[in-house]
């Protein structure tokens, strides 16, 4: 079994490695065992510049994991135009694998239908353009929860840890939208660290 661990940049990012059902998918799927702690870069651009070494750095001594995988949103207003462009900011010293969420990790939210018809309670809820919708995702979830009736909270964070762990959010759900290749890119690139090891 290859063991993975995770830089992630913000705090929002950090709780799907953390959670249950996507380590039980690694281990089971993708012969990958998640190791502790999943480094947190503590957001607000933090990996916008070569700070990055020292998170992953800080991961490699602390759990010593045979990969390693950078979890970071794209901010496209805050850091970077474009995915290469902010890879290569980012830079792949001592990294596996770079993923970066399109726009931002909430995109992936909206991309899982199942979980977000799970959230809103809309049996029909379906987000046509989850990357590439005009503004970012977490305003357009926010917006959805007024419609509702409710919002999603003022936190990010807080949002996340439950939309993962009680609604249920699964990555390869998103990775299955047709309009969300980042989710779908981060499920095969993933799954393919742990089987490339050919003891899968």
């Amino acid at each position: 079994m290859v063991t993975v661990g995770f830089v992630a940049e913000g705090d929002s990012d950090e709780f799907l490695p953390q959670s249950k059902a996507f380590r039980n998918w690694l281990r089971d799927e993708c012969n990958l065992k998640v190791v502790d702690p999943v480094v947190h870069a503590g957001g607000n651009g933090n990996m916008c510049n070569r700070k990055i070494k020292d998170y992953v750095d800080k991961l490699r001594i602390q759990a010593n994991p045979d990969k390693v995988v950078v979890l970071a949103d794209l901010d496209p207003d805050q850091c970077a135009p474009c995915v290469e462009k902010r890879k290569t900011i980012i830079g792949n010293n001592g990294i596996d694998l770079v993923v970066i969420a399109r726009k931002a990790i909430e995109s992936w939210f909206l991309a899982d239908t199942e979980a977000m018809r799970s959230w809103t309670g809309d049996k029909v809820f379906l987000e046509d353009l989850p990357e590439t919708m005009e503004g970012m995702p977490w305003d357009r979830l926010k917006q959805i929860g007024i419609d509702m009736g409710r919002g999603p909270g003022s936190s990010k964070p807080s949002f996340a840890k439950k939309f993962i762990r009680k609604n249920g959010f699964d990555v390869r759900r998103a990775g299955n939208h047709p309009n969300c290749p980042s989710a779908r890119y981060f499920v095969e690139k993933l799954c393919a660290l742990g089987k490339a090891d050919g003891s899968a």
